[in-house]
Protein backbone atom coordinates (compact mmCIF):
# COMPACT_ATOMS: atom_id res chain seq x y z
CA UNK A 1 0.00 0.00 0.00
CA UNK A 2 1.11 3.23 -0.96
CA UNK A 3 2.10 6.01 1.71
CA UNK A 4 0.81 9.78 1.82
CA UNK A 5 3.08 12.23 3.59
CA UNK A 6 1.49 15.62 5.21
CA UNK A 7 4.00 17.91 6.92
CA UNK A 8 2.91 20.94 8.97
CA UNK A 9 5.88 23.37 10.06
CA UNK A 10 3.98 25.40 13.36
CA UNK A 11 5.22 28.05 15.61
CA UNK A 12 2.63 28.86 18.31
CA UNK A 13 -0.12 27.42 17.25
CA UNK A 14 -1.18 26.06 20.64
CA UNK A 15 -4.74 26.56 19.02
CA UNK A 16 -5.11 24.73 16.15
CA UNK A 17 -2.37 21.97 16.16
CA UNK A 18 -4.88 19.63 17.39
CA UNK A 19 -7.94 21.18 14.98
CA UNK A 20 -5.35 20.39 11.90
CA UNK A 21 -4.70 17.08 12.98
CA UNK A 22 -8.43 15.76 13.72
CA UNK A 23 -9.22 17.46 9.92
CA UNK A 24 -6.23 15.59 8.19
CA UNK A 25 -7.04 12.20 10.21
CA UNK A 26 -10.39 11.92 9.15
CA UNK A 27 -9.72 12.60 5.67
CA UNK A 28 -6.79 10.06 5.39
CA UNK A 29 -8.65 7.54 7.54
CA UNK A 30 -11.21 7.36 4.78
CA UNK A 31 -8.63 5.89 2.55
CA UNK A 32 -6.88 3.74 5.08
CA UNK A 33 -10.44 2.19 5.41
CA UNK A 34 -10.62 1.76 2.14
CA UNK A 35 -7.12 0.39 1.30
CA UNK A 36 -5.89 2.62 -1.12
CA UNK A 37 -3.27 4.94 1.09
CA UNK A 38 -1.90 4.42 4.60
CA UNK A 39 -0.52 7.64 5.74
CA UNK A 40 1.71 9.75 8.09
CA UNK A 41 1.29 13.31 9.51
CA UNK A 42 4.91 14.86 10.45
CA UNK A 43 4.58 18.29 12.61
CA UNK A 44 7.78 19.98 12.79
CA UNK A 45 8.02 22.71 16.04
CA UNK A 46 10.26 25.63 15.48
CA UNK A 47 10.61 26.47 19.60
CA UNK A 48 7.07 27.51 20.37
CA UNK A 49 7.15 29.24 23.42
CA UNK A 50 3.26 28.05 23.89
CA UNK A 51 1.86 25.13 24.64
CA UNK A 52 2.43 23.31 21.33
CA UNK A 53 5.07 21.13 22.47
CA UNK A 54 2.84 19.64 25.05
CA UNK A 55 0.13 19.22 22.53
CA UNK A 56 2.17 17.84 19.96
CA UNK A 57 3.64 14.89 22.62
CA UNK A 58 -0.04 13.91 23.74
CA UNK A 59 -1.28 13.87 20.09
CA UNK A 60 2.01 11.46 19.21
CA UNK A 61 1.51 9.48 22.47
CA UNK A 62 -2.16 8.57 21.22
CA UNK A 63 -1.50 8.31 17.43
CA UNK A 64 1.95 6.33 15.93
CA UNK A 65 0.62 8.17 12.69
CA UNK A 66 1.92 11.46 14.23
CA UNK A 67 5.97 12.17 14.03
CA UNK A 68 6.63 15.42 15.81
CA UNK A 69 10.31 17.33 15.54
CA UNK A 70 11.06 19.56 17.96
CA UNK A 71 13.13 22.41 16.76
CA UNK A 72 15.79 23.43 19.39
CA UNK A 73 15.30 27.22 17.78
CA UNK A 74 12.79 29.15 15.31
CA UNK A 75 14.61 28.46 12.07
CA UNK A 76 11.91 29.83 9.96
CA UNK A 77 9.25 28.09 7.69
CA UNK A 78 11.42 27.56 4.60
CA UNK A 79 13.98 25.35 6.72
CA UNK A 80 11.50 23.54 8.94
CA UNK A 81 9.74 23.01 5.81
CA UNK A 82 12.79 21.37 4.18
CA UNK A 83 12.97 19.15 7.11
CA UNK A 84 9.53 17.63 6.66
CA UNK A 85 10.59 17.68 3.19
CA UNK A 86 13.95 15.38 4.15
CA UNK A 87 12.34 13.16 6.08
CA UNK A 88 9.19 11.85 4.99
CA UNK A 89 8.84 8.07 3.86
CA UNK A 90 5.81 8.59 1.61
CA UNK A 91 4.90 8.25 -2.11
CA UNK A 92 3.88 11.57 -1.74
CA UNK A 93 4.13 14.81 0.06
CA UNK A 94 1.68 17.47 1.35
CA UNK A 95 2.69 20.61 2.08
CA UNK A 96 -0.23 22.53 4.64
CA UNK A 97 0.34 25.70 7.09
CA UNK A 98 -1.53 25.00 10.34
CA UNK A 99 -3.13 28.23 10.71
CA UNK A 100 -6.22 26.89 8.22
CA UNK A 101 -5.86 29.79 5.89
CA UNK A 102 -5.17 26.98 3.15
CA UNK A 103 -8.41 24.23 3.84
CA UNK A 104 -7.28 21.14 4.27
CA UNK A 105 -10.50 19.84 2.70
CA UNK A 106 -8.91 20.09 -0.73
CA UNK A 107 -6.91 17.29 0.14
CA UNK A 108 -8.63 14.53 -1.94
CA UNK A 109 -8.66 16.90 -4.70
CA UNK A 110 -5.31 17.29 -4.90
CA UNK A 111 -4.96 12.73 -4.30
CA UNK A 112 -7.26 12.40 -7.29
CA UNK A 113 -5.67 14.46 -9.85
CA UNK A 114 -2.13 13.10 -8.45
CA UNK A 115 -3.44 9.64 -8.96
CA UNK A 116 -3.95 10.80 -12.46
CA UNK A 117 -0.12 11.01 -13.36
CA UNK A 118 0.45 14.20 -12.65
CA UNK A 119 3.85 14.52 -10.74
CA UNK A 120 2.82 18.48 -8.89
CA UNK A 121 -0.94 19.63 -7.91
CA UNK A 122 -0.83 22.65 -6.33
CA UNK A 123 -3.73 25.38 -5.30
CA UNK A 124 -3.88 28.88 -6.37
CA UNK A 125 -5.28 31.43 -4.37
CA UNK A 126 -7.91 33.15 -6.58
CA UNK A 127 -9.59 34.77 -3.79
CA UNK A 128 -8.64 36.04 -0.19
CA UNK A 129 -10.35 36.82 3.01
CA UNK A 130 -7.00 38.35 3.77
CA UNK A 131 -7.02 42.48 4.03
CA UNK A 132 -7.10 43.73 0.70
CA UNK A 133 -4.03 45.76 1.26
CA UNK A 134 -1.51 42.40 2.04
CA UNK A 135 -4.04 41.23 -0.92
CA UNK A 136 -2.80 43.70 -3.20
CA UNK A 137 0.80 43.94 -1.99
CA UNK A 138 1.10 40.00 -2.91
CA UNK A 139 -0.05 40.52 -6.14
CA UNK A 140 2.63 43.64 -7.02
CA UNK A 141 4.97 40.79 -5.54
CA UNK A 142 3.98 37.96 -7.70
CA UNK A 143 4.48 40.66 -10.49
CA UNK A 144 7.93 42.02 -10.16
CA UNK A 145 8.86 38.33 -9.54
CA UNK A 146 7.17 37.39 -12.61
CA UNK A 147 8.76 40.06 -14.78
CA UNK A 148 12.42 39.81 -13.87
CA UNK A 149 12.43 35.84 -13.29
CA UNK A 150 14.34 34.42 -16.41
CA UNK A 151 11.35 31.34 -15.84
CA UNK A 152 7.69 31.82 -16.02
CA UNK A 153 6.79 31.97 -12.28
CA UNK A 154 3.51 30.88 -10.87
CA UNK A 155 1.45 33.45 -9.07
CA UNK A 156 -0.65 33.16 -6.17
CA UNK A 157 0.65 29.76 -5.19
CA UNK A 158 2.46 28.84 -2.17
CA UNK A 159 3.13 25.39 -2.21
CA UNK A 160 0.16 23.93 -0.96
CA UNK A 161 -0.82 21.16 -2.21
CA UNK A 162 0.86 17.58 -3.24
CA UNK A 163 4.70 16.43 -4.39
CA UNK A 164 4.97 13.17 -6.04
CA UNK A 165 8.09 11.54 -4.51
CA UNK A 166 9.94 11.35 -8.08
CA UNK A 167 9.85 15.20 -7.37
CA UNK A 168 10.94 15.55 -3.56
CA UNK A 169 13.97 13.67 -4.62
CA UNK A 170 14.87 15.58 -7.41
CA UNK A 171 14.92 19.04 -5.57
CA UNK A 172 15.90 18.54 -2.13
CA UNK A 173 19.66 18.25 -2.72
CA UNK A 174 18.99 21.78 -3.89
CA UNK A 175 16.74 22.76 -1.22
CA UNK A 176 19.52 21.47 1.44
CA UNK A 177 21.88 23.24 0.02
CA UNK A 178 20.04 26.39 0.09
CA UNK A 179 16.56 26.04 2.04
CA UNK A 180 15.54 29.69 1.49
CA UNK A 181 15.20 29.05 -2.38
CA UNK A 182 10.83 28.88 -2.38
CA UNK A 183 9.49 25.11 -3.98
CA UNK A 184 7.48 26.84 -6.14
CA UNK A 185 10.50 29.01 -7.57
CA UNK A 186 12.68 25.67 -7.73
CA UNK A 187 10.19 23.36 -9.67
CA UNK A 188 9.70 25.92 -11.95
CA UNK A 189 13.17 26.09 -12.77
CA UNK A 190 13.51 22.58 -13.53
CA UNK A 191 10.83 22.23 -15.91
CA UNK A 192 8.20 20.57 -14.23
CA UNK A 193 4.87 20.75 -14.88
CA UNK A 194 2.02 21.71 -12.12
CA UNK A 195 -1.80 21.13 -12.23
CA UNK A 196 -3.03 24.29 -10.39
CA UNK A 197 -6.64 24.01 -8.21
CA UNK A 198 -8.50 27.44 -7.68
CA UNK A 199 -9.20 27.90 -4.17
CA UNK A 200 -10.55 31.30 -1.83
CA UNK A 201 -7.38 32.11 0.76
CA UNK A 202 -9.15 31.74 4.08
CA UNK A 203 -9.17 33.92 7.66
CA UNK A 204 -6.37 32.79 9.93
CA UNK A 205 -8.94 30.34 12.30
CA UNK A 206 -7.30 30.99 15.45
CA UNK A 207 -4.82 32.49 16.81
CA UNK A 208 -2.02 35.20 15.45
CA UNK A 209 0.96 34.91 12.25
CA UNK A 210 3.99 35.58 13.65
CA UNK A 211 5.53 37.03 9.97
CA UNK A 212 5.72 40.71 10.57
CA UNK A 213 6.42 43.45 7.47
CA UNK A 214 10.05 42.85 7.75
CA UNK A 215 9.79 39.38 7.16
CA UNK A 216 7.71 39.61 4.28
CA UNK A 217 10.17 42.02 2.71
CA UNK A 218 13.30 39.63 3.04
CA UNK A 219 11.36 37.10 1.74
CA UNK A 220 10.61 39.07 -1.02
CA UNK A 221 13.72 39.84 -1.70
CA UNK A 222 14.98 36.55 -1.57
CA UNK A 223 13.13 35.69 -3.82
CA UNK A 224 14.30 37.99 -6.26
CA UNK A 225 17.73 37.39 -5.84
CA UNK A 226 16.86 33.42 -6.34
CA UNK A 227 14.97 33.87 -9.44
CA UNK A 228 17.02 35.79 -11.47
CA UNK A 229 20.55 38.17 -11.73
CA UNK A 230 18.48 40.74 -14.25
CA UNK A 231 18.62 43.14 -11.37
CA UNK A 232 22.92 42.93 -11.67
CA UNK A 233 22.33 43.62 -15.44
CA UNK A 234 19.88 46.75 -13.99
CA UNK A 235 22.95 48.14 -12.10
CA UNK A 236 25.28 47.68 -15.74
CA UNK A 237 22.71 49.08 -17.45
CA UNK A 238 21.65 52.05 -14.83
CA UNK A 239 25.67 52.77 -14.29
CA UNK A 240 26.17 53.36 -18.38
CA UNK A 241 23.06 55.39 -18.23
CA UNK A 242 24.04 57.85 -15.80
CA UNK A 243 27.58 57.66 -17.20
CA UNK A 244 26.10 59.11 -20.60
CA UNK A 245 23.84 61.69 -18.91
CA UNK A 246 26.33 63.24 -16.90
CA UNK A 247 29.19 63.41 -19.48
CA UNK A 248 26.39 64.94 -22.09
CA UNK A 249 25.64 67.25 -19.17
CA UNK A 250 29.39 68.15 -18.89
CA UNK A 251 29.81 69.20 -22.35
CA UNK A 252 26.90 71.27 -22.52
CA UNK A 253 27.63 73.34 -19.25
CA UNK A 254 31.15 73.49 -20.95
CA UNK A 255 30.26 74.84 -24.31
CA UNK A 256 27.50 77.36 -22.24
CA UNK A 257 30.29 78.73 -20.42
CA UNK A 258 32.49 79.14 -23.70
CA UNK A 259 29.31 80.61 -25.44
CA UNK A 260 28.31 83.31 -22.31
CA UNK A 261 31.71 83.11 -20.57
CA UNK A 262 30.77 86.25 -18.40
CA UNK A 263 27.18 85.67 -18.09
CA UNK A 264 26.92 82.26 -17.38
CA UNK A 265 27.68 81.43 -13.74
CA UNK A 266 28.03 77.64 -12.61
CA UNK A 267 27.53 77.81 -8.87
CA UNK A 268 27.52 74.54 -6.66
CA UNK A 269 23.59 73.65 -6.94
CA UNK A 270 24.32 70.97 -10.01
CA UNK A 271 27.09 69.96 -8.31
CA UNK A 272 25.23 69.09 -5.08
CA UNK A 273 22.85 67.62 -7.35
CA UNK A 274 24.65 65.19 -9.23
CA UNK A 275 27.03 64.39 -6.22
CA UNK A 276 23.74 63.19 -4.33
CA UNK A 277 22.25 61.70 -7.45
CA UNK A 278 25.09 59.06 -7.91
CA UNK A 279 25.94 58.79 -4.58
CA UNK A 280 22.07 57.40 -3.99
CA UNK A 281 22.93 55.18 -7.57
CA UNK A 282 25.76 53.96 -6.09
CA UNK A 283 23.93 52.65 -2.63
CA UNK A 284 21.32 51.11 -4.48
CA UNK A 285 23.77 49.21 -6.87
CA UNK A 286 26.01 47.96 -3.39
CA UNK A 287 22.73 46.80 -1.90
CA UNK A 288 21.41 44.88 -4.41
CA UNK A 289 25.54 43.61 -4.58
CA UNK A 290 25.02 42.76 -1.31
CA UNK A 291 22.08 40.94 -1.44
CA UNK A 292 23.72 38.52 -4.29
CA UNK A 293 26.55 38.22 -2.04
CA UNK A 294 24.16 37.20 0.78
CA UNK A 295 22.84 34.28 -1.34
CA UNK A 296 25.97 32.79 -2.45
CA UNK A 297 27.39 33.52 1.25
CA UNK A 298 24.24 30.49 2.67
CA UNK A 299 25.31 28.34 -1.15
CA UNK A 300 28.93 28.23 0.32
CA UNK A 301 28.54 28.34 3.93
CA UNK A 302 28.31 24.46 5.39
CA UNK A 303 25.46 25.21 7.97
CA UNK A 304 22.85 23.27 9.26
CA UNK A 305 19.42 22.77 8.30
CA UNK A 306 18.15 22.74 11.35
CA UNK A 307 19.18 21.95 14.84
CA UNK A 308 16.28 19.11 16.47
CA UNK A 309 16.13 18.67 19.98
CA UNK A 310 13.55 15.72 19.96
CA UNK A 311 12.06 13.62 17.72
CA UNK A 312 8.81 11.60 18.28
CA UNK A 313 7.53 8.69 16.70
CA UNK A 314 10.28 8.29 14.05
CA UNK A 315 11.78 4.87 15.86
CA UNK A 316 8.20 3.02 15.70
CA UNK A 317 7.97 3.79 12.28
CA UNK A 318 11.70 2.19 11.96
CA UNK A 319 11.01 -1.12 13.56
CA UNK A 320 7.49 -1.63 11.66
CA UNK A 321 9.88 -0.92 8.06
CA UNK A 322 13.09 -3.25 9.32
CA UNK A 323 10.40 -5.87 10.61
CA UNK A 324 8.56 -5.69 7.25
CA UNK A 325 12.06 -5.97 5.49
CA UNK A 326 12.33 -9.10 7.77
CA UNK A 327 9.69 -10.71 6.44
Amino acid sequence: MKKISIGIPCYNEEENIELMYHAIKKIMDDYVSMGKYDYEILFEDNCSVDNSEKILREISQNDTRVKVILNQTNCGPLRSGTNCMKNISGDAYISIPCDFQEPPEMIPKFIKIWEQGNPIVWGQKVKSKESNIKYFLRNIYYGVIDVFSDDKQLKQVTGFGIMDRTVVDAILPTKIQDPEIAVRHLVVKLGYDVVLIPYEQQERKRGSSSYNLSKYYNFAITSLCNTSIKPLRLMTLIGMITGCVSMIIAVVYFVYKLVNWNGFSLGVGPIVIGMFFIGSVQLFCLGILGEYVGVLLRKVTNEALVIEKERINFEVHGAEKQSDHLE
